[in-house]
């Protein structure tokens, strides 16, 4: 058991951890377990588990409780694993969301219901009955622009002021507002962390104190490095390398997110590429583009630039 507070929990680089499979698409436990190991050696300062990047909506309960046990194990007293909750039933969810709990998760990340999108009191009790199945703090996921449900800042405020689990939101509304939103109205009593890779730097200046971040599993370093920058006002040595890493962050945003960060994984030699159907691996044109992409960002890392000019300068 770590000893994280309830506050730090959702603080620094969340990685929202991709899962992968094996030729025959099963989860491959091995690959996973080395995958956790290196995020955490990188400085990640938790492990989201199964979420929407981790093909939750394809995993059954049983492989989701798996991976959970195995990330916690993994890291160790290191860092957090964070259990994200979906279910199109409010009891499957509920029933998740205890699952986490005895398999070792120190956090959950709720979201909305699938498939039916409800109105603001629906909503607000499926979240509920969720925050109120365990003792476990909660992230709560707004992202309008996948799920259809949007949760406003006074909504968040409604809940908070009832469930002593609400201790988080995941803003992924695209509008960096958003946050300072909900900073104005909620102050210290919810942490917020940018849920869009493309939208940090905005999200840190607005008040955001993590980041739940997909290209992290390729380039944990440069995320955790950029959220560190960005965090302790380091503005030009920031922009550096936001500029550069720009390109590969806005895949974040793209219908095909896993399929596009899981082959930039392929590309950097960090996992493989297959997904679970209906998901299909990348081909064509959309697969150039993103190899494009991840060899114009090996030949402009920051490193390589660093090192041009060192030589340059004869040191």
């Amino acid at each position: 058991m770590t000893t994280t507070s309830r506050s730090d929990l959702w603080h620094g680089v969340l990685v929202a951890a991709t899962t992968p499979f094996g030729a025959d698409l099963a989860v491959d436990r091995e690959a996973w377990q080395a995958h956790v190991r290196w995020l955490v050696d990188a400085g990640s300062a938790g492990i989201v588990v199964a979420g929407s990047l981790g093909e939750g909506s394809t995993l059954s309960p049983g492989e989701k409780l798996d991976l959970a046990k195995d990330a916690a194990a993994t890291a160790g007293r290191r860092a957090p694993v964070i259990g994200a909750v979906a279910a199109a039933r409010t009891a499957d969810a509920v029933a998740l969301a205890r699952g986490f709990a005895e398999a070792g998760a120190q956090g959950l990340l709720v979201l909305p219901p699938y498939v039916y999108r409800g109105d603001v009191r629906e909503t607000n009790e499926h979240f509920r009955e969720v925050f109120r199945a365990t003792e476990l703090p909660c992230m709560l996921y707004n992202n309008p622009i996948a799920y259809g449900t949007d949760v406003l800042p006074e909504q968040v405020l409604e809940l908070a002021e009832d469930e002593p689990t609400l201790a988080a939101v995941k803003e992924s509304s695209g509008d960096v507002r958003r946050i300072t939103a909900l900073k104005a109205l909620l102050g210290e009593r919810v942490e917020v962390a940018v849920g869009l890779d493309d939208a940090i730097l905005e999200g840190i200046a607005a008040g955001a104190t993590g980041w739940v971040a997909g290209l992290a599993n390729a380039f944990p370093e440069e995320s955790v490095e950029l959220f560190a920058l960005a965090r302790r006002g380091a503005a030009e040595p920031a922009r550096e390398l936001y500029r550069w890493f720009l390109p590969l962050l806005r895949l974040d945003t793209r219908p095909k997110f896993v399929q596009l960060i899981k082959q930039v994984q392929a590309e950097s030699g960090r996992g493989s590429a297959r997904v679970r159907p209906p998901r299909r691996e990348l081909a064509g044109e959309e697969l150039a583009g993103v190899r494009l992409l991840v060899a114009e960002a090996a030949r402009t890392h920051p490193n390589v630039a660093r090192a041009k000019s060192r030589g340059a300068g004869g040191h």
